[in-house]
């Protein structure tokens, strides 16, 4: 099948196409070279199944391969026994019995008519799936105080797998262990096989992912497996299987769809190839005309077909089909998940995109895991650019990404009150640094495993994990006043910050926070709640509602009080759309995304903001030291 007979075809129509299509045309990798391929000749298991792993204890352990059409097999673990019979399609798999915690090493045999495959040194444990991009997949050496870790990471009970890079649009069932090329390192890292964790395979571990494994190991002294599907620069609807986003009836879900439907109907394959050719012709002419030498790599004119649009890694559920898929029935303990940076490009409609994505992101995960109550970690959304101060309140206000890790934080909370007891969320927004990669992912690590353990080991009475949270609110007397479930403040006793208030006009003016009084004691000295806070502004006569670490890098420090490190979450009580606040500034029905004047004028109106406090606040010193 040719590439330019997709053209004009729906979304739907290319996928199943492409199926169809060699590996070759579907994807077209850089310098990958494949040790292992991601299915066998004759008698093979998955590559999920090698020597070196964890096997998930206390669960049926499922087991599954390929062979010859209507050849029996039989898998054998742990004193446990199960036979299968290979289909039309040679693929087989078992189920054995679930065996508790062994820190034993085991062997797995794999019997065919006539081979046996042996795997050795398996140990039963707790296996952690780690998901998201960059932030998640950020190695141990490459951040603060990592190469400290490194050094001392000899832990043989931990074991590691890195699932190489692939993509949709069909469901893999494998994947390939090879030495896979990054863009980013500009170098090849191995991917794909189970490793006793060393300083040598730690280094390139993702640090948080490596943080919370040794952690978790310390405390509840199993072995534990971590499986590292994360990738940079990738999507939420991405690691979204593609037939649940279609069964969405949200509207910006729809919209997304549809972008990417009008895309691939629009690719012609022949087209660019002509186009390439004839670029490739004009190179030649003009390299021939100056005298200049044409290298002879570049003397060839393109022949190749590219897929387009359905080769993009962030096509809608392309990383699930190419990296959660190949994993899908495996046994797991559970996953851990830290994302938003890339979508945080569409302004209000990726943010409201994002918040009906995610749930269902994280259902698909459990159900590709066979637990509906699978428990599920999130990590919010990072910092990113200058620290937002005083001076730029308002300015710093104005960022999708806010939104975002509004949004995860939202998502979080939408589980939790429904009574999911395994769903989890840790902030990131005070672990600052200017860069989107920051490089404080000790802390974050340590944060997502104080949550495993006190929700899944059993520490609960030791650590506390849960953010503070809101339960109330109300307006009265020109004042915000907030009621939280724990005693919050600034974990310096210092002035607390990262409120701000608004009224109808949705001007957004940062907020004294000051605690709620209570009553006097029996000497007459005022006694504070500090379980309620009351928000205030000269600049905001009647406010109606609040923002709280509204910034990409926000200037943000209330916690629970105490040595605990819980961050109150990213999250506003209004509905008002990034590109409405404040109101009136651009006239007529807002179109989203944003021009570049549009998005400008929002800027100035909300610079002005923060140029019409600052006077203010002059003006009080000025007139408070007399004149």
């Amino acid at each position: 099948m040719k590439m330019a007979t997709l053209r004009r075809m729906t979304l739907t129509a290319v996928v199943l196409a492409l199926s169809a299509l060699p590996a070759a045309a579907q994807k077209m990798p850089r310098a990958d070279v494949v040790e292992v391929p991601a299915i066998g000749e004759g008698l093979c298991v998955s590559n999920l199944f090698q020597s070196n792993m964890v096997l998930q204890r206390d669960k049926p352990i499922r087991i599954w391969g390929w062979a010859a059409p209507g050849e029996q097999v039989t898998v054998t673990f742990a004193g446990g026994q199960a036979t299968a019979t290979a289909g039309e399609d040679r693929k087989w798999e078992v189920a054995l019995p679930a065996v508790p915690a062994n820190r034993d090493p085991q062997t797995l045999t794999v019997q065919g008519q006539t081979e046996k495959l042996a795997l050795d040194d398996i140990l039963v444990g707790d296996v952690w799936i780690l998901g998201g991009q960059s932030n998640m997949e950020f190695e141990l050496s490459k951040v603060e105080n990592g190469n400290l870790e490194v050094i001392s990471a000899h832990y043989p009970e931990i074991r590691i797998l890195s699932v190489p890079q692939d993509q949709g649009p069909e469901l893999k069932q494998s994947f390939a262990r090879l030495h896979q090329w990054s863009d980013w390192s500009s170098r090849h890292f191995r991917k794909g096989d189970w490793d006793a964790c060393t300083p040598e395979i730690a280094r390139e571990l993702s640090a948080i992912g490596y943080v919370f494994a040794r952690r978790i190991h310390k405390a509840s002294e199993v072995p534990i497996g971590v499986i590292d599907a994360s990738r940079g620069g990738t999507t939420v609807e991405a690691w979204t299987p593609l037939p649940a986003l279609r069964a969405q009836e949200s509207e910006p879900t729809k919209a997304l769809l549809a972008k990417f439907d009008d895309q691939v109907a629009a690719w012609d394959a022949q087209a660019d190839l002509e186009k390439r050719i004839a670029s490739h012709r004009q190179w030649i002419e003009k390299q021939n005309k100056e005298g200049k030498p044409i290298p002879e790599d570049k003397r060839a004119e393109p022949s190749d077909l590219r897929p387009g649009p359905i080769g993009n890694h962030n096509f809608p559920g392309h990383c699930y089909a190419g990296m959660i898929a190949p994993l899908a029935g495996l046994s797991v303990k559970g996953a851990i998940f830290h994302q938003g940076f890339n979508n945080a490009f569409d302004g209000s409609a990726g943010a409201d995109m994002y918040r009906d994505v995610f749930p269902v992101m994280i259902q698909s995960w459990r159900e590709a895991f066979g637990e509906p109550e699978m428990p599920f970690g999130i990590l919010s959304l990072c910092t990113d650019g200058y620290p937002q101060t005083r001076d730029d309140y308002c300015e710093k206000m104005f960022n999708a990404g806010i939104d975002i890790r509004a949004a995860q934080y939202a998502t979080f909370l939408e589980l939790y009150n429904a009574g999911d007891k395994n769903v989890g969320f840790v902030s990131t927004y005070d672990l600052r640094r200017r860069w989107y990669h920051p490089q404080l992912k000790l802390p974050a690590g340590e944060r997502i495993a104080r949550w495993a353990l006190a929700t899944q080991y059993g520490f609960d009475r030791d650590v506390e994990w849960k953010p503070p949270m809101l339960v109330g609110m109300e307006t009265t007397d020109g004042t915000v006043v907030l009621k939280f479930d724990a005693e919050v403040g600034d974990p310096q006793d210092g002035e607390i910050t990262g409120f701000a208030i608004a009224g109808k006009d949705r001007k957004f003016q940062p907020a004294g926070a000051v605690y709620a009084e209570k009553g006097k004691d029996d000497r007459g000295r005022i006694q504070y709640d500090r379980k309620q806070l009351v928000l205030s502004s000269p600049l905001v006569a009647q406010p109606i509602h609040f923002r709280y670490a509204w910034g990409r890098n926000p200037l943000a420090n209330l916690q629970t009080i105490g040595n605990k490190d819980l961050p109150f979450a990213t999250q506003k009580s209004d509905d008002w759309k990034l590109e409405e606040v404040p109101l009136g500034v651009l006239e007529g029905e807002v179109t989203v995304p944003l021009s570049r004047g549009d998005s400008n004028k929002i800027l100035q109106a909300l610079r002005e903001q923060d140029r019409e406090r600052r006077v203010q606040e002059a003006e009080q010193v000025l007139e408070t030291n007399g004149g």
